[in-house]
């Protein structure tokens, strides 16, 4: 071969690299150097010289004699890279001294050598994984170099190939080897938590963020990151063990990651603790934002943790994305110990201890908790956030900072979608906002209710009618006397608990109904078969997750057949009889702090616990309704569209002493029973009913509830229910 710079056309990888890191520029350049180097070996090798018209990397050749070639020839291609003028050129550049930089940049190439301590050998390997990313051009090279056109990355096999000593190149074999460990070179299609068994073939390649920060240390932040800044007003909210836990952040924690939980309910302000933990502590830190999809696999979040250490700041995952870490197909537990050898500080969001379960208790440090809003923070951020568009809403915004116990960024989101709005704010605007907002999500422990009854559909007797208007108005005067009149602290923001107890069909659903329509509140019906579960402490978790998802908003809770959850406590003579006893006792503690509106629904009133009588703020009873009561349901059930004008109602309400949900079930099925066709005169009445499907409908509501009545009973219909009987006979004959 001729000597360089007269050489035919057979190297195109020459990438210019203008770093002020002068370890960046040398490693680069050796990097250069042994690759143009070895491409003169694969000419010679391959029994191939380049033409004039080459196009300056030579032709792939079978794989297998290639790799005999590599293990055969070490002898032969020294004496080759002495004897060819251009290797030899190659060569003699290679001995170039490496740079002393002891004032490198943080974060560059050079200070990460030193920093590392690391020899020439894991220096030369990191800037030939440094290679892909830094020139495109790099990968047809690689190819080349390892007769595979379809390996562009770099790896451990070809660093041997590259290197003088290969043996040197073995220690890099190690998964612990500060390169990996650190994050700083990866190997490509294998997740950080696989177990790291190095190969000599596995690709490996230092992540595009790791690059661009070792080459320019200077450069700004990712788009995925943003700088926290401090906001000493912000900062003064933080609680009192942040002193404590800023002072952890800035000793020695060793080569190792550390967790700082940062707890608090969704939509509260937890980069706000970190502002003020960074401001004590003295430490830069930047957010991760929204990134689900790149977090999947778990070399992003490597990446990004390298690159904060290389920048020397912390790293904040927000609430959202701590979800993700705890729901996602990454486990966080396995994800954090991939990261536990790179030393930052990461400030972990999180909205319940559980999210911590899987993390290894060495990594974390002490937990921080968010402060929450009270309700008179709530009043003023409202008016705040709103500005001007708050005039004329103060009633509203007192109303619903009690109802709505938001935390502030939920408030800010709110607030800037009203301000939006063309002309002022109405009241149903602001109230409708808040409940959009809500997230209600209680699984399959609650079914959402809508409710179907109006206020007139409720017939009761006087005293019960006034206990139920009585309940209206104590839900709408919470608000004035917890926080006008000052009952909140001693009362705990209690909300208000209530007892329907009755037989069957006596109206405590639908009087439940009626309340939610009334108050404007959503309801939820609890389903005691998924809450109550037969392993210890398993009831408890569910009902922490029913309370804990309601407390955010007012509503109604409805606990029907309660005495299955609200039952006595027993004598203790077993181990499933303390832990009932413990359920019940959680119970009433929950109850006590629950904000919304509690029904509690039971036909078995002297089975509840007395402890919870003691804690109910109504009871009230729902009889069997009197006659006049029951002519009034007789009434009411009738649907609009149906003639009713031959039905005795005096008659039915005086003889059958029946519940207003037998009532309803009687009207419903004789209804069934009697439509005939289509109707032949649409626009006016849909239908009829006579007495005679009326009284065939009850007798057999009767039968149903195993209940007997004599043909007496009917009066002039006995008749009816003769003729029934009678064919009922036969046909059984």
């Amino acid at each position: 071969m001729k000597a360089l710079g007269n050489e035919p056309k057979i190297i195109t990888f020459s990438p210019k690299l203008h770093a002020v890191d002068a370890s960046a520029n040398y490693w680069m350049r050796q990097v250069t150097l042994r690759l143009r180097r070895e491409i003169c070996w694969a000419w010679h090798e391959r029994g191939v010289l380049p033409g004039p018209d080459a196009a300056g990397l030579p032709p792939f050749i079978d794989k297998a004699s290639a790799s005999l070639g590599m293990s055969r020839h070490q002898d032969k291609k020294k004496r080759f890279f002495e004897a060819d003028p251009t290797a030899a050129y190659l060569t003699e550049q290679l001995e170039a001294v490496p740079p002393k930089n002891s004032r490198s940049l943080h974060g560059s190439l050079g200070w990460v050598l030193e920093r590392l301590d690391l020899d020439d050998a894991a220096s030369f390997v990191l800037a030939l994984g440094l290679a892909v990313s830094f020139d495109s051009a790099a990968g047809s090279v690689i190819a080349a170099c390892l007769n595979d056109p379809a390996r562009t990355h770099p790896n451990l096999a070809l660093a041997q190939m590259l290197w003088d000593e290969p043996e040197e190149v073995l220690k890099l074999a190690d998964p612990s080897h500060p390169l990996f460990r650190y994050g700083l070179l990866q190997h490509i299609g294998r997740t950080s938590h696989q177990y790291p068994g190095v190969d000599w073939e596995t690709p490996i390649l230092v992540p595009a963020l790791v690059a661009n920060q070792l080459l320019f240390p200077d450069s700004s932040l990712p788009q995925a990151l943003t700088q926290v800044t401090a906001d000493n007003e912000e900062n003064a909210a933080i609680t009192q063990n942040a002193h404590l836990v800023a002072s952890r952040l800035n000793s020695n924690g060793g080569d190792t990651l550390r967790i700082a939980p940062i707890l608090g309910p969704m939509g509260s302000a937890h980069i706000e603790v970190v502002r003020g933990l960074a401001r004590l502590a003295n430490r830069k830190v930047v957010e991760l934002k929204w990134a689900p999809d790149l977090l999947e696999n778990g070399r992003y979040l490597n990446s990004i943790a390298a690159l904060c250490w290389l920048k020397g700041v912390d790293l904040f995952l927000g609430q959202d994305l701590t979800f993700i870490l705890n729901s996602g197909k990454q486990r966080s537990d396995i994800l954090f110990l991939s990261l536990q050898s790179i030393p930052i500080n990461i400030f972990l969001g999180i909205t319940e201890r559980d999210q911590l379960a899987r993390i290894p208790t060495d990594l974390l440090l002490p937990m921080v908790d968010v402060p929450t809003f009270s309700y008179s923070q709530r009043v003023t951020h409202w008016k705040k956030r709103l500005g001007v568009k708050a005039h004329g809403l103060g009633g509203v915004i007192e109303e619903c900072s009690r109802r709505f116990r938001y935390e502030k960024e939920t408030i800010n989101g709110i607030a800037a979608g009203l301000k939006e709005l063309s002309g002022p704010i109405s009241e149903k605007d602001f109230i409708d906002a808040c409940r959009t907002e809500m997230d209600l999500d209680m699984g399959e422990l609650a079914q959402r209710v809508i409710p179907r009854f109006e206020d007139e559909e409720l017939i009761l007797p006087y005293r019960q009618d006034l206990q139920f208007q009585e309940i209206v108005k104590a839900m709408n005067a919470l608000t004035e006397v917890h926080y006008g009149w000052g009952t909140a602290r001693a009362w705990n923001e209690s909300g208000i608990s209530v007892l329907f107890s009755g037989p069957p069909g006596t109206g405590k659903t639908m009087a439940a109904e009626v309340l939610a329509g009334k108050l404007n509140l959503p309801m939820f019906r609890i389903d005691l078969s998924q809450v109550v579960n037969k392993y210890i402490g398993e009831t408890e978790k569910n009902l922490k997750k029913l309370f804990d998802t309601a407390d955010a908003s007012d509503l109604i809770l409805f606990f029907d057949e309660a005495d299955a959850l609200f039952g006595r406590r027993t004598e203790v003579k077993d181990a499933h009889d303390r832990y009932a006893n413990l359920e019940i006792s959680y119970l009433l503690e929950r109850m006590e702090r629950f904000k919304g509106l509690a029904i509690l629904a039971t036909n078995r009133r002297k089975d509840l616990d007395a402890a919870f009588l003691r804690r109910l703020r109504f009871i009230v009873d729902f009889p069997l309704p009197g006659a006049e009561q029951r002519r009034k349901i007789w009434r009411q059930v009738i649907p609009k569209a149906i003639d009713s004008s031959k039905i005795d109602f005096n008659f039915l309400a005086r003889q059958f002493p029946l519940a207003g949900g037998h009532i309803r079930s009687i009207v419903f099925n004789a209804c069934l029973q009697s439509v005939n066709g289509r109707n032949p005169h649409p626009g006016v009445l849909k239908g009829s009913l006579s007495m005679e499907q009326i009284i065939v409908s009850l007798k057999r509501e009767y039968d149903k509830i195993n209940r007997s009545v004599s043909l007496e009973h009917f009066g002039p219909y006995a008749e009816i229910v003769r003729k029934m009987e009678n064919e009922d006979a036969c046909h059984q004959d």
